[in-house]
Protein backbone atom coordinates (compact mmCIF):
# COMPACT_ATOMS: atom_id res chain seq x y z
CA UNK A 1 0.00 0.00 0.00
CA UNK A 2 1.64 3.56 -1.22
CA UNK A 3 2.90 5.80 1.50
CA UNK A 4 -0.03 8.85 1.85
CA UNK A 5 -0.91 11.19 4.30
CA UNK A 6 -3.49 10.62 7.37
CA UNK A 7 -6.73 11.12 6.69
CA UNK A 8 -8.16 14.20 8.39
CA UNK A 9 -11.41 15.89 8.96
CA UNK A 10 -10.80 18.98 6.90
CA UNK A 11 -9.05 17.02 4.36
CA UNK A 12 -10.48 18.51 0.75
CA UNK A 13 -11.14 14.76 -0.40
CA UNK A 14 -13.99 14.75 1.90
CA UNK A 15 -17.06 13.85 0.80
CA UNK A 16 -19.95 16.64 0.34
CA UNK A 17 -21.85 15.07 3.04
CA UNK A 18 -19.06 15.61 5.45
CA UNK A 19 -18.63 19.21 4.55
CA UNK A 20 -22.35 20.21 4.93
CA UNK A 21 -22.58 19.21 8.77
CA UNK A 22 -23.41 21.83 10.87
CA UNK A 23 -23.40 20.09 14.40
CA UNK A 24 -21.21 21.33 17.06
CA UNK A 25 -18.69 18.70 16.49
CA UNK A 26 -18.29 19.16 12.60
CA UNK A 27 -14.66 19.62 13.16
CA UNK A 28 -14.39 16.30 14.72
CA UNK A 29 -13.55 13.01 13.44
CA UNK A 30 -14.01 9.29 15.26
CA UNK A 31 -13.20 5.97 13.95
CA UNK A 32 -15.86 3.55 15.51
CA UNK A 33 -14.39 0.22 16.12
CA UNK A 34 -17.84 -0.90 17.99
CA UNK A 35 -20.63 -3.37 17.77
CA UNK A 36 -23.61 -3.81 19.19
CA UNK A 37 -25.03 -1.28 22.00
CA UNK A 38 -23.10 0.99 24.35
CA UNK A 39 -20.06 1.96 22.19
CA UNK A 40 -22.10 2.55 19.29
CA UNK A 41 -24.78 4.33 21.40
CA UNK A 42 -21.53 6.73 22.04
CA UNK A 43 -20.25 7.19 18.32
CA UNK A 44 -24.06 7.92 17.72
CA UNK A 45 -24.01 10.58 19.79
CA UNK A 46 -21.38 11.93 18.07
CA UNK A 47 -22.50 11.42 14.44
CA UNK A 48 -26.03 13.39 15.86
CA UNK A 49 -23.65 16.55 16.69
CA UNK A 50 -21.70 16.55 13.58
CA UNK A 51 -18.47 14.49 14.05
CA UNK A 52 -17.95 12.82 11.13
CA UNK A 53 -18.02 8.86 12.01
CA UNK A 54 -16.58 5.97 9.92
CA UNK A 55 -17.57 2.63 11.57
CA UNK A 56 -15.32 -0.18 10.45
CA UNK A 57 -17.00 -3.74 10.60
CA UNK A 58 -16.07 -7.33 9.78
CA UNK A 59 -16.19 -8.31 5.99
CA UNK A 60 -19.91 -10.38 5.38
CA UNK A 61 -20.78 -9.57 8.70
CA UNK A 62 -20.61 -6.61 10.09
CA UNK A 63 -21.73 -5.51 13.45
CA UNK A 64 -23.54 -8.69 15.59
CA UNK A 65 -26.74 -5.92 15.78
CA UNK A 66 -26.98 -6.63 11.57
CA UNK A 67 -28.51 -10.25 12.76
CA UNK A 68 -30.39 -9.33 15.91
CA UNK A 69 -33.74 -9.72 14.52
CA UNK A 70 -36.77 -9.85 13.63
CA UNK A 71 -37.57 -6.98 12.76
CA UNK A 72 -35.99 -6.29 9.92
CA UNK A 73 -36.03 -3.30 7.87
CA UNK A 74 -38.23 -3.97 4.30
CA UNK A 75 -37.10 -2.55 1.28
CA UNK A 76 -39.37 -1.09 -1.30
CA UNK A 77 -40.73 -4.47 -2.41
CA UNK A 78 -41.63 -5.43 1.02
CA UNK A 79 -39.04 -8.32 1.62
CA UNK A 80 -36.90 -8.30 4.65
CA UNK A 81 -33.38 -6.65 4.07
CA UNK A 82 -30.40 -7.34 6.49
CA UNK A 83 -30.85 -4.36 8.78
CA UNK A 84 -32.67 -5.09 12.03
CA UNK A 85 -34.36 -2.84 13.90
CA UNK A 86 -31.83 -3.01 17.08
CA UNK A 87 -29.15 -2.16 14.35
CA UNK A 88 -31.05 0.86 12.83
CA UNK A 89 -31.87 2.32 16.66
CA UNK A 90 -27.68 3.19 17.12
CA UNK A 91 -25.71 3.70 14.38
CA UNK A 92 -27.43 6.80 12.22
CA UNK A 93 -25.00 9.46 10.67
CA UNK A 94 -21.66 6.94 10.47
CA UNK A 95 -20.28 6.00 7.27
CA UNK A 96 -19.60 1.85 7.05
CA UNK A 97 -16.36 0.86 6.49
CA UNK A 98 -15.23 -3.12 5.83
CA UNK A 99 -11.79 -3.97 7.42
CA UNK A 100 -10.48 -7.48 8.27
CA UNK A 101 -8.68 -6.52 11.36
CA UNK A 102 -6.57 -10.05 11.54
CA UNK A 103 -4.79 -9.01 8.41
CA UNK A 104 -1.47 -6.98 8.45
CA UNK A 105 -3.11 -4.77 5.54
CA UNK A 106 -6.10 -4.18 7.47
CA UNK A 107 -4.51 -3.24 10.36
CA UNK A 108 -2.43 -0.96 8.48
CA UNK A 109 -5.83 0.48 7.06
CA UNK A 110 -6.97 1.20 10.82
CA UNK A 111 -3.25 2.71 11.86
CA UNK A 112 -3.71 5.14 9.17
CA UNK A 113 -7.71 5.76 10.30
CA UNK A 114 -5.98 6.48 13.57
CA UNK A 115 -3.45 8.90 13.03
CA UNK A 116 -5.80 11.26 11.26
CA UNK A 117 -8.59 10.91 13.65
CA UNK A 118 -9.64 12.62 16.87
CA UNK A 119 -11.02 10.26 18.58
CA UNK A 120 -10.94 6.19 18.54
CA UNK A 121 -13.90 4.45 20.25
CA UNK A 122 -13.77 1.13 20.79
CA UNK A 123 -15.34 -2.42 22.68
CA UNK A 124 -13.43 -5.15 22.74
CA UNK A 125 -11.99 -7.37 25.44
CA UNK A 126 -9.05 -6.02 27.25
CA UNK A 127 -5.73 -6.30 25.60
CA UNK A 128 -7.43 -7.62 22.30
CA UNK A 129 -6.55 -4.86 20.42
CA UNK A 130 -2.72 -5.03 21.18
CA UNK A 131 -1.95 -8.08 19.73
CA UNK A 132 -2.83 -6.45 16.18
CA UNK A 133 -1.57 -2.87 17.47
CA UNK A 134 -4.22 -1.40 17.44
CA UNK A 135 -4.32 -0.63 21.15
CA UNK A 136 -4.02 2.66 22.61
CA UNK A 137 -0.61 2.91 23.25
CA UNK A 138 0.39 2.36 19.82
CA UNK A 139 -1.88 4.45 18.16
CA UNK A 140 -1.74 7.31 20.93
CA UNK A 141 2.01 7.16 19.96
CA UNK A 142 1.16 7.43 15.99
CA UNK A 143 -1.17 10.66 16.90
CA UNK A 144 -0.53 12.03 20.35
CA UNK A 145 -3.42 14.14 20.05
CA UNK A 146 -5.59 11.04 19.80
CA UNK A 147 -8.30 10.36 22.15
CA UNK A 148 -8.73 6.63 22.81
CA UNK A 149 -11.70 5.53 24.61
CA UNK A 150 -12.15 1.75 25.36
CA UNK A 151 -15.13 0.42 27.02
CA UNK A 152 -15.89 -3.13 28.32
CA UNK A 153 -17.71 -5.09 30.72
CA UNK A 154 -15.31 -4.60 34.03
CA UNK A 155 -12.52 -2.06 32.73
CA UNK A 156 -8.80 -2.67 31.57
CA UNK A 157 -7.72 -4.45 35.04
CA UNK A 158 -8.96 -6.57 37.97
CA UNK A 159 -9.88 -10.01 38.62
CA UNK A 160 -13.16 -9.67 35.95
CA UNK A 161 -11.22 -7.70 32.91
CA UNK A 162 -10.96 -11.02 30.90
CA UNK A 163 -14.82 -11.80 31.11
CA UNK A 164 -17.15 -10.94 28.82
CA UNK A 165 -20.38 -9.07 29.68
CA UNK A 166 -23.86 -8.27 28.44
CA UNK A 167 -26.62 -5.44 29.69
CA UNK A 168 -28.75 -7.88 31.16
CA UNK A 169 -25.84 -9.72 33.15
CA UNK A 170 -24.32 -6.59 34.34
CA UNK A 171 -28.30 -5.45 35.16
CA UNK A 172 -28.20 -8.77 37.77
CA UNK A 173 -24.58 -8.22 39.01
CA UNK A 174 -24.78 -4.72 39.15
CA UNK A 175 -27.84 -4.42 41.85
CA UNK A 176 -30.36 -3.24 39.40
CA UNK A 177 -32.35 -6.09 39.41
CA UNK A 178 -32.53 -6.14 42.85
CA UNK A 179 -34.34 -2.74 43.14
CA UNK A 180 -36.55 -3.21 39.67
CA UNK A 181 -40.21 -5.43 39.98
CA UNK A 182 -42.84 -5.84 41.97
CA UNK A 183 -41.75 -7.01 45.83
CA UNK A 184 -41.60 -10.99 46.00
CA UNK A 185 -44.52 -11.49 47.75
CA UNK A 186 -46.67 -9.57 45.86
CA UNK A 187 -48.28 -11.41 42.74
CA UNK A 188 -45.84 -11.18 39.85
CA UNK A 189 -43.22 -10.26 42.64
CA UNK A 190 -39.32 -10.99 41.63
CA UNK A 191 -36.43 -9.36 40.27
CA UNK A 192 -37.24 -7.72 36.23
CA UNK A 193 -34.41 -6.09 33.79
CA UNK A 194 -35.34 -2.77 32.80
CA UNK A 195 -37.23 -2.48 29.47
CA UNK A 196 -33.94 -1.34 27.36
CA UNK A 197 -30.61 -2.28 27.27
CA UNK A 198 -30.09 0.80 30.02
CA UNK A 199 -26.73 -0.30 30.97
CA UNK A 200 -25.32 -0.16 27.78
CA UNK A 201 -27.33 3.41 26.93
CA UNK A 202 -25.72 4.76 29.96
CA UNK A 203 -22.40 3.33 29.08
CA UNK A 204 -22.53 5.17 26.22
CA UNK A 205 -23.55 8.27 27.70
CA UNK A 206 -20.48 8.43 30.23
CA UNK A 207 -17.93 7.42 27.17
CA UNK A 208 -19.58 10.03 25.04
CA UNK A 209 -19.31 12.87 28.20
CA UNK A 210 -15.39 11.49 29.04
CA UNK A 211 -14.52 11.74 25.86
CA UNK A 212 -16.27 15.39 25.65
CA UNK A 213 -14.37 16.34 28.53
CA UNK A 214 -10.75 14.79 26.89
CA UNK A 215 -11.36 17.38 23.90
CA UNK A 216 -12.08 20.07 26.09
CA UNK A 217 -8.42 18.87 28.41
CA UNK A 218 -7.03 18.53 24.77
CA UNK A 219 -8.00 22.15 23.58
CA UNK A 220 -6.04 23.50 26.45
CA UNK A 221 -2.84 21.45 26.63
CA UNK A 222 -2.47 19.85 23.28
CA UNK A 223 -2.61 16.33 24.38
CA UNK A 224 -4.64 13.47 23.68
CA UNK A 225 -5.64 10.55 26.55
CA UNK A 226 -6.98 7.18 27.10
CA UNK A 227 -10.39 6.41 28.84
CA UNK A 228 -11.01 3.51 30.48
CA UNK A 229 -14.82 2.98 30.90
CA UNK A 230 -16.66 0.08 32.51
CA UNK A 231 -20.05 -1.45 32.39
CA UNK A 232 -19.89 -2.53 35.74
CA UNK A 233 -18.54 0.50 36.80
CA UNK A 234 -21.26 2.33 35.16
CA UNK A 235 -24.01 0.21 37.11
CA UNK A 236 -22.37 0.97 40.05
CA UNK A 237 -22.75 4.90 39.77
CA UNK A 238 -25.87 5.39 38.45
CA UNK A 239 -27.87 3.03 41.72
CA UNK A 240 -27.75 6.62 42.68
CA UNK A 241 -30.05 7.49 45.73
CA UNK A 242 -30.76 3.34 46.42
CA UNK A 243 -27.01 3.09 46.80
CA UNK A 244 -26.76 6.39 48.99
CA UNK A 245 -30.26 4.91 51.03
CA UNK A 246 -27.97 1.62 51.76
CA UNK A 247 -25.27 3.89 52.45
CA UNK A 248 -26.81 6.15 55.30
CA UNK A 249 -29.25 3.66 56.68
CA UNK A 250 -27.51 0.40 56.46
CA UNK A 251 -30.73 -1.61 55.20
CA UNK A 252 -30.63 -2.74 52.21
CA UNK A 253 -33.10 -1.11 49.25
CA UNK A 254 -35.41 -4.28 48.19
CA UNK A 255 -37.81 -3.99 45.23
CA UNK A 256 -41.12 -2.19 45.50
CA UNK A 257 -42.69 -2.47 42.40
CA UNK A 258 -43.76 1.28 41.22
CA UNK A 259 -43.12 2.92 44.86
CA UNK A 260 -40.97 5.35 45.20
CA UNK A 261 -38.62 4.61 48.19
CA UNK A 262 -38.08 8.25 49.56
CA UNK A 263 -41.01 10.51 48.22
CA UNK A 264 -44.75 9.66 48.47
CA UNK A 265 -47.31 9.28 46.91
CA UNK A 266 -45.55 8.22 43.70
CA UNK A 267 -46.97 5.28 42.34
CA UNK A 268 -49.37 3.92 39.51
CA UNK A 269 -53.07 3.89 40.37
CA UNK A 270 -56.18 2.37 38.55
CA UNK A 271 -59.25 4.33 38.14
CA UNK A 272 -62.52 3.51 36.39
CA UNK A 273 -61.06 2.91 32.70
CA UNK A 274 -57.16 2.16 33.16
CA UNK A 275 -54.46 3.56 35.06
CA UNK A 276 -52.47 6.63 35.55
CA UNK A 277 -48.48 7.20 37.33
CA UNK A 278 -49.15 9.87 40.13
CA UNK A 279 -45.57 11.87 40.96
CA UNK A 280 -45.90 14.22 43.64
CA UNK A 281 -43.17 15.55 44.73
CA UNK A 282 -43.54 17.90 47.42
CA UNK A 283 -45.57 18.80 50.62
CA UNK A 284 -47.02 22.00 48.36
CA UNK A 285 -47.91 19.29 45.36
CA UNK A 286 -49.77 16.90 47.56
CA UNK A 287 -52.36 19.84 49.03
CA UNK A 288 -53.14 20.43 45.54
CA UNK A 289 -53.34 16.94 45.02
CA UNK A 290 -55.64 17.00 47.97
CA UNK A 291 -57.81 19.86 47.17
CA UNK A 292 -58.16 18.68 43.55
CA UNK A 293 -59.36 15.00 44.77
CA UNK A 294 -61.63 16.64 47.46
CA UNK A 295 -59.87 15.20 50.77
CA UNK A 296 -58.53 18.63 52.19
CA UNK A 297 -58.27 16.81 55.31
CA UNK A 298 -55.32 14.70 54.38
CA UNK A 299 -53.54 17.66 54.46
CA UNK A 300 -54.30 18.05 58.15
CA UNK A 301 -53.29 14.51 59.18
CA UNK A 302 -50.55 14.52 60.58
CA UNK A 303 -49.29 10.94 58.99
CA UNK A 304 -49.42 12.65 55.50
CA UNK A 305 -48.55 16.41 56.38
CA UNK A 306 -44.60 16.04 55.37
CA UNK A 307 -42.85 13.80 52.87
CA UNK A 308 -41.17 12.19 55.55
CA UNK A 309 -44.36 10.89 56.97
CA UNK A 310 -46.33 9.92 53.89
CA UNK A 311 -43.31 7.62 53.33
CA UNK A 312 -43.60 6.39 57.03
CA UNK A 313 -47.47 5.89 56.70
CA UNK A 314 -47.24 4.95 52.79
CA UNK A 315 -49.31 2.07 53.75
CA UNK A 316 -51.97 3.87 54.70
CA UNK A 317 -51.98 6.31 52.20
CA UNK A 318 -52.23 4.53 49.34
CA UNK A 319 -55.15 2.50 49.89
CA UNK A 320 -56.78 5.85 50.68
CA UNK A 321 -55.38 7.51 47.00
CA UNK A 322 -56.38 4.16 45.56
CA UNK A 323 -60.42 4.27 46.91
CA UNK A 324 -60.70 7.81 46.02
CA UNK A 325 -59.10 7.74 42.37
CA UNK A 326 -61.64 4.80 41.48
CA UNK A 327 -64.42 7.55 41.45
CA UNK A 328 -62.65 8.58 38.01
CA UNK A 329 -62.23 7.87 34.83
CA UNK A 330 -58.49 8.23 34.03
CA UNK A 331 -59.24 11.21 31.55
CA UNK A 332 -61.23 12.93 34.25
CA UNK A 333 -58.20 12.79 36.87
CA UNK A 334 -55.65 13.29 34.33
CA UNK A 335 -57.57 16.64 33.86
CA UNK A 336 -58.53 17.32 37.46
CA UNK A 337 -54.82 16.79 38.44
CA UNK A 338 -53.13 18.98 35.30
CA UNK A 339 -55.41 21.41 36.22
CA UNK A 340 -54.37 21.70 39.69
CA UNK A 341 -50.43 21.91 38.94
CA UNK A 342 -50.18 17.95 40.35
CA UNK A 343 -47.64 16.24 38.06
CA UNK A 344 -49.19 12.47 36.90
CA UNK A 345 -48.97 10.91 33.11
CA UNK A 346 -51.34 8.40 31.73
CA UNK A 347 -49.13 4.79 30.95
CA UNK A 348 -48.32 4.99 27.33
CA UNK A 349 -47.57 2.29 24.41
CA UNK A 350 -44.77 2.95 22.26
CA UNK A 351 -46.95 4.04 19.82
CA UNK A 352 -49.08 6.50 21.69
CA UNK A 353 -45.68 7.67 22.84
CA UNK A 354 -45.19 8.78 19.41
CA UNK A 355 -48.48 10.20 18.88
CA UNK A 356 -48.19 12.62 21.79
CA UNK A 357 -48.67 16.20 20.13
CA UNK A 358 -45.48 17.13 22.00
CA UNK A 359 -43.22 14.80 20.91
CA UNK A 360 -44.70 15.22 17.11
CA UNK A 361 -44.26 19.35 17.55
CA UNK A 362 -40.53 18.81 18.84
CA UNK A 363 -40.16 16.37 15.78
CA UNK A 364 -38.52 13.37 17.77
CA UNK A 365 -39.59 10.87 15.33
CA UNK A 366 -38.53 11.60 11.82
CA UNK A 367 -37.81 9.64 7.98
CA UNK A 368 -34.34 9.56 6.32
CA UNK A 369 -34.15 8.37 2.64
CA UNK A 370 -32.88 4.74 2.93
CA UNK A 371 -30.69 3.30 -0.21
CA UNK A 372 -32.90 0.13 0.12
CA UNK A 373 -35.82 0.77 1.64
CA UNK A 374 -36.30 3.97 0.57
CA UNK A 375 -36.98 5.86 3.91
CA UNK A 376 -36.19 4.42 7.35
CA UNK A 377 -37.45 6.05 10.60
CA UNK A 378 -35.41 7.09 13.33
CA UNK A 379 -35.74 8.76 16.84
CA UNK A 380 -33.89 11.43 16.45
CA UNK A 381 -31.48 13.55 19.23
CA UNK A 382 -33.01 15.44 21.87
CA UNK A 383 -30.29 17.84 21.87
CA UNK A 384 -31.38 21.17 20.61
CA UNK A 385 -28.48 23.95 19.71
CA UNK A 386 -29.59 27.30 18.50
CA UNK A 387 -26.43 28.43 16.58
CA UNK A 388 -24.89 24.92 15.86
CA UNK A 389 -28.23 22.99 14.52
CA UNK A 390 -28.06 19.04 14.18
CA UNK A 391 -28.41 17.52 11.33
CA UNK A 392 -30.53 14.31 10.37
CA UNK A 393 -29.40 13.02 6.81
CA UNK A 394 -27.64 10.04 7.04
CA UNK A 395 -29.06 6.74 7.96
CA UNK A 396 -27.52 3.95 9.19
CA UNK A 397 -25.19 2.80 6.78
CA UNK A 398 -25.63 -0.08 4.90
CA UNK A 399 -22.73 -2.98 5.28
CA UNK A 400 -19.43 -1.69 3.90
CA UNK A 401 -21.16 1.37 2.24
CA UNK A 402 -18.77 3.75 2.10
CA UNK A 403 -15.02 1.14 1.87
CA UNK A 404 -14.42 3.15 -1.21
CA UNK A 405 -15.50 6.36 -0.77
CA UNK A 406 -12.94 6.33 2.84
CA UNK A 407 -10.28 4.61 1.42
CA UNK A 408 -9.95 7.04 -1.52
CA UNK A 409 -9.54 9.61 0.89
CA UNK A 410 -6.84 7.51 2.21
CA UNK A 411 -5.52 8.01 -1.00
CA UNK A 412 -6.04 4.19 -2.42
CA UNK A 413 -7.65 4.41 -5.94
CA UNK A 414 -10.20 1.94 -7.36
CA UNK A 415 -7.23 -0.95 -8.34
CA UNK A 416 -6.03 -0.72 -4.92
CA UNK A 417 -9.34 -0.83 -3.44
CA UNK A 418 -10.24 -4.01 -5.78
CA UNK A 419 -6.64 -5.36 -4.90
CA UNK A 420 -8.22 -5.46 -1.27
CA UNK A 421 -11.51 -6.93 -1.59
CA UNK A 422 -9.98 -9.57 -3.63
CA UNK A 423 -7.59 -10.52 -0.80
CA UNK A 424 -10.69 -10.44 1.80
CA UNK A 425 -9.01 -7.27 3.18
CA UNK A 426 -12.22 -5.52 3.05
Amino acid sequence: MPPTAPLRASSPAASDADTSRTGPLAHVRVLDLSRIMAAPWATQIFADLGADVIKVERPGAGDDTRAWGPPFLRDRDGQPTREAGYYLAVNRGKRSVTIDISKPEGQDIIRRLAAGADVVIENFKAGALARYRLDAATLRALNPRLIYCSVTGFGQDGPRRDQAAYDFAIQAMGGLMSVTGERDDAPGGGPQKVGVPIVDIMTGMYAAIAVLAALARRAETGSGETIDLAMLDVQAAFLANQAMNWLVSGRTPKRGGNRHPNIQPQDVFPCQDGHLVLAVGNDGQFAKLCHAIGRLEWTRDARFATNPERVRNNAVLTPLLAERFRDFTRAELAKALDDAGVPCAPINDIPQVFDDPQLRHRGMLRELSHPLAGKVPQVVSPMRFADAPLRFDRPPPLLGQHSAEVLAELGLDEQAVAALAARGVI
